[in-house]
């Protein structure tokens, strides 16, 4: 008979409060601002939900969270297909698997700052390389600091070049998971590639899909600094995502109301989607 050891819970109960205390008191402390007025020297007036009511009704809000769901859907449409096509193309033997999967994790080590330092420099129109061979070499008019398409498509093959690795490696390990008698069978079967795909390979995959998902969804909806380096919010405010106009009211502005009120419902945002991606990928299993 099995028995439960409820000491175990001791063990992880100082990372439990630790974890606690580091994300409550922040949240506090928002949730403070969001509901109050004040003209410094720590005197605050309540104010309610007039912030969450301004913020609602504001067209720069609408248009940050259009902008912000238009650039995580092109990520999620883009990286997760690409990266289970890696995934399915690299090798499960031999002494290739582990400089695959090197190279691979080499774009996750960078940091976030110097992605989009890189970047910048890289689409330079007089000195970047990708920059002056379209606009010198292939012909094509490419200024992402006057032209809010090609500020678009920068940061999108930005994202796409340092996470796709992530879908990559999760659906790789998916892959490698599955043992060598379901191939065998599906060959005596005479399956193509695709059954083997639609049935094997694909359904092994799901959970770790699941996860890349998730977690490519949260990452995005609430990137700010590779955007931010790169292009700074412009041209104009054409890739002024949530993030990046959050910022612009807290620090910028200095409107600690309305940027508290901002990053709450901006929180509730991500933890819905994010609820309703989980519940429609596992309803499956469940049932």
């Amino acid at each position: 008979m099995k028995t439960e050891n409820p000491r175990a819970w001791f063990l992880v109960l100082p990372v439990i409060l630790l974890v606690a205390f580091n994300a409550l008191i922040p949240l506090m402390t928002v949730v403070n601002y969001s509901v109050q007025e004040t003209f410094g020297n720590n005197v605050f007036f309540w104010q309610g939900v007039d912030w969450f009511e301004q913020i609602l009704h504001s067209e720069r809000f609408h248009a940050a969270l259009g902008r912000q769901f238009l650039f995580t859907g092109i990520i999620l449409a883009i990286e997760i297909p690409l990266g289970v096509a890696i995934a399915l193309a690299m090798p499960r033997k031999g002494i290739w698997v582990p400089v695959c999967l090197i190279l691979m994790a080499l774009p996750l080590l960078i940091p976030w700052n110097v992605v989009g330092a890189m970047w910048n420099i890289f689409t330079l129109p007089d000195i970047g390389l990708m920059g002056y061979g379209l606009n010198n070499w292939l012909g094509i008019e490419y200024d992402m600091t006057q032209s809010p398409l090609a500020a678009w498509v920068t940061i999108v093959v930005m994202d796409v070049w340092h996470w796709t690795s992530l879908v990559v490696l999760l659906a790789y390990a998916g892959l490698v998971s599955i043992p060598d008698a379901y191939y065998q069978a599906a060959e005596i079967d005479g399956a193509s590639k695709w059954s083997v795909f639609r049935f094997i390979q694909l359904p092994k995959m799901k959970q770790v899909l699941t996860i890349a998902v998730l977690l490519r969804f949260m990452d995005s909806f609430m990137i700010y600094t590779e955007p931010f380096v790169l292009t700074g919010g412009g041209p104009g405010n054409s890739t002024t995502l949530l993030s990046i106009d959050l910022v612009k009211v807290a620090l910028g502005q200095f409107d600690l109301g309305p940027a508290a009120a901002m990053s709450l419902i901006y929180f509730a945002i991500t933890l819905l989607v994010s609820w309703i991606f989980y519940t429609i990928m596992t309803k499956e299993s469940k049932e």
